[in-house]
């Protein structure tokens, strides 16, 4: 049997060896039935007939990746000499994996005529192959859709003949085959594969057909290779820089294979740097890419090497972000083709953002496993707006990627968290170690619901060092071998993390009790289960260290997760962070209905919490309060007054949901206003409140926005914090042409389908749509502060030549600007997911 390595979600897969035995040495046969000799295999039947065939038809009930890539390259060959080829499949029960149809698209292009069966009345289960040759017409009929088993060593029962021997019986074939693919298909073109894509859940038929997958060839050679998401990954983004894009976003979740994913759509690049903000991401960041390139022609750039001249470079951010390296006696700005940003969502670090200015590849590939709206700066502006590709947990899970979660959430009524403070919108340390250590019932509590579930190897969250040192210790003394782990380790019970991580997988510990040190970029895909042992306070750092169990290992059937939650601020939002649904109350969290959980999971709350959920429902504060305590949290946190911007960004998301949802209560609507109430305004900004500035930047706030043209007419008046009165046509030009040459922004322009029709637009078909479209309704409905003169030029309200070069008008435009956009495009992925579903 084969072994498939999946070490780091990565994506080793078997593949016949092609290269050491030519299908045309083997002999002739019409019967075919299954087994480890080869003449009896359809599959080298088939290549035989491929490479001599002029016209080739195939209808199989269902497509496996395994088999479309053991016929890619004959395919190919075949559609090289002109070979017309029509395949028709079908989707019933899920069992085609989108894989399969995205490797056809991508590497077979519209060169191949793929449909899908649709009749919904009639099930369908053929299997045949029809070879069309200059003067006759083989058939192959049986049982074999494309998979590997089925191609090869399974017991499958094909036979062949031909239009000379049995003309009757072949005409009543291909006839049935041209009305089926003429009368009752779809084209499976790029929108509606994407739709089959979103909505494909992992049938669990394909469970038994990967299995025998696995085992159907013993003379096989391991090879690193794309397969499942990363497939449909590498399409999108290579469908992206066709369309001009030179930035995107990957947002997977955490277990799915992005530094795989990044490794292959790299590949073909010259010079490639890889950026993280951990030694271990990077250690582990070369080895998939030596894995996939084969090349040794990698090194690395951190506190203790300084490379420069190799194909690769794994670059410590901390390191390559300071100054002193960022220039030519290093690396020229264009040095390299390829650019990756691991964990993407710290790029708003100056050091990382430093990298991303300084640096000008042909591609920059943002990777992170976040929810889209946080960080917001990062995930939008920094990659240009463009996210290619986005799988999320959920469908992660439902797609088979990962295996499911079974998640408990205990009851802890020892610790009383209402008697801890808050400090930047977290439970004090200090306290909180106060609470835990020493305390032997919720030590109790913990081990015995260890014990209870079961698990051979386990992480266990903490809040603190001593309090995972306590944790190992508690273990330890009952029995259960453990080590604590955190930074800068010098505890009784402490240990390195590579040390800990070998003595976990060897089943010398079972436990490692952490704290936030396998929040990213660690990978023991034997965990079999999750401890929470501390308060939930950020959806972030839940998915990355829920997402430390999940990956897939040999005998892994699902992740045990055990989450201790007491009466603390935010207890009963997880299932909100475990659906991938936001849930504006939380009364929800207590209504949930088992089909909105990812396939074969498993959600069961002690019903104590139920009680507790519902009295934090009936305590929760007026929206008002509630907005303004999340101000004074993120006040805080950034140590000074909040832009929109910093707000949008760093908000909770239910109470931003909330805010922009009730019309009165959206302080994105009137901010000024709402400092205003709140003491939070300068002198000098009382001043400008008085004056009509501040109806003009309330008028930005609030302007429709379905679309996104009125933003580059407003940076033409804003043009970069020097405001202007009037700008001409071809100032409103030039900022049209900037906005819209970003990413793929050009989609948003009207009855624009392509980007090369983008790029063979003229500048007075810009033109008029600036003035048909932004320009005319910021005249109609802007209250008079927008006129457009005779001249063809456009003017500000004359009343604002008093406030126009107040440097207080100059922020407020720009941070709405800047906030107006990012709500836009957040809007705007959302949509684009829901119009998928």
């Amino acid at each position: 049997m084969v072994e498939f390595d999946l070490k780091e979600g990565l994506s080793a897969k078997s593949e016949l060896k092609q290269d050491v035995i030519d299908s045309s040495f083997i002999e002739y046969t019409d019967v075919m039935t299954g087994d480890s000799n080869r003449v009896v295999q359809l599959y080298y039947q088939l290549i035989n007939s491929i490479r001599t065939a002029k016209k080739i038809d195939i209808v199989v009930s269902f497509l496996m990746e395994s088999g479309v890539k053991m016929l890619l390259k004959e395919l190919r060959k075949a559609i090289d000499n002109g070979v017309k080829i029509r395949l028709l499949t079908g989707n019933y029960l899920g069992i085609t994996q989108p894989s399969a149809l995205y490797l056809i698209k991508h590497e077979l292009g519209n060169l191949v005529d793929l449909r899908f069966y649709n009749e919904k009345n009639r099930s369908f289960h053929p299997k045949a192959y029809i070879f069309h040759y200059e003067k006759y017409s083989d058939i192959f009929i049986g049982s074999s859709n494309i998979s590997r088993s089925a191609l090869t060593s399974g017991i499958e029962w094909n036979y062949r003949f031909n239009s000379l021997k049995d003309a009757d019986s072949y005409k009543r074939f291909q006839k049935t085959f041209d009305d089926l693919f003429d009368n009752h298909s779809i084209i499976l073109d790029d929108e509606e594969l994407k739709h089959y894509a979103q909505n494909w859940h992992r049938p669990g038929v394909s469970k038994d057909l990967d299995k025998y997958d696995e085992s159907s060839d013993t003379n096989v050679r391991m090879l690193f290779e794309p397969r499942g998401a990363q497939i449909e990954a590498i399409c999108a983004l290579e469908n992206s820089r066709a369309e001009g894009a030179t930035r995107g976003l990957v947002q997977a979740a955490t277990g799915v294979g992005k530094t795989y994913l990044a490794a292959f759509d790299s590949k073909d690049y010259k010079r490639v740097l890889f950026v993280a903000h951990r030694e271990e991401i990077l250690k582990q960041a070369s080895r998939s890419f030596y894995n996939v390139r084969n090349s040794e022609d990698y090194g690395f750039f951190d506190g203790k090497n300084k490379t420069c001249d190799k194909s690769v470079i794994f670059a410590s951010v901390s390191t390559l972000g300071r100054k002193e390296y960022l220039n030519a006696e290093y690396f020229a700005p264009d040095y390299f083709e390829y650019i990756v940003i691991d964990e993407f969502h710290h790029a708003v670090n100056d050091q990382y953002k430093r990298i991303v200015d300084y640096f000008k590849p042909k591609f920059l590939l943002g990777l992170t496993a976040t929810p889209e709206r946080m960080d917001g700066r990062s995930i939008y502006e920094i990659c240009d707006y463009n996210v290619p590709y986005e799988i999320s947990l959920r469908d992660a899970i439902n797609r088979g990627a990962l295996v499911p979660f079974h998640y408990y959430g205990i009851y802890d009524n020892i610790v009383d968290y209402s008697k801890i403070r808050i400090i930047k919108g977290k439970y004090d340390e200090k306290e909180l170690n106060k609470s835990y250590i020493g305390n032997v019932h919720r030590h109790e509590l913990i081990y015995k619901n260890y014990k209870k579930f079961g698990s051979q190897k386990a992480l266990g969250f903490c809040c603190s060092r001593e309090h995972a040192e306590e944790m190992a210790k508690e273990f330890s003394l009952r029995g259960i071998p453990s080590a604590a782990v955190y930074s800068n380790s010098n505890g009784e019970y402490s240990q390195d993390r590579s040390v800990a991580i070998q003595k976990l997988q060897e089943g010398e510990i079972k436990v490692i009790f952490s704290v936030d040190m396998f929040n990213e970029g660690v990978d023991i895909k034997e965990i079999d289960m999750v401890m929470f042992l501390r308060p939930t306070e950020s959806p972030i750092v839940f998915l990355q260290q829920l997402g430390r169990g999940l990956r897939k290992a040999k005998n892994k059937q699902y992740l045990n997760v055990l989450d201790f939650i007491g009466n603390y601020q935010k207890a009963g939002k997880t299932f909100a962070y475990l659906t991938g649904k936001n849930k504006t109350t939380v009364s929800g969290y207590t209504n949930f209905s088992k089909e909105e959980l990812p396939d074969d999971c498993l959600v069961d709350y002690d019903f104590r919490l139920i009680d507790l959920f519902e009295e934090i429902q009936k305590r929760q504060t007026k929206l008002t309060d509630l907005i303004f305590s999340e101000y004074e949290r993120i006040k805080e946190e950034v140590g000074h007054r909040p832009s929109r911007l910093e707000l949008f960004t760093l908000m909770d998301d239910e109470v931003y949901q909330k805010t922009i949802n009730n019309s009165s209560k959206n302080i994105f609507k009137h901010y000024l206003r709402f400092l205003e109430e709140h003491n939070e305004l300068t002198l000098p900004e009382q001043q400008f409140c008085r004056t009509i500035g501040r109806e003009f930047i309330e008028l930005i706030e609030t302007t429709s926005m379905s679309k996104v043209y009125k933003m580059p007419v407003l940076k033409a008046f804003y043009n970069n914090g020097n405001c202007l009165m009037k700008v001409n046509e071809d100032q409103l030009l030039k900022s049209w042409k900037e906005y819209f040459a970003i990413g793929a922004n050009w989609r948003d322009l009207p009855q624009i389908t392509s980007y090369q029709q983008y790029k063979n637009m003229l500048d007075k078909d810009h033109v008029n749509n600036i003035y048909k479209n932004p320009v005319k309704f910021l005249a109609q409905s802007g209250k008079g502060f927008f006129i457009i003169n005779e001249d063809r030029t456009v003017s500000l309200k004359k009343e604002l030549d008093k406030v126009v070069n107040n440097p207080i008008f100059a922020e407020q435009f720009g941070d709405v600007i800047e906030y107006r956009t990012m709500d836009y495009y957040s809007r705007r992925l959302a949509k684009d997911n829901d119009d998928i579903m």
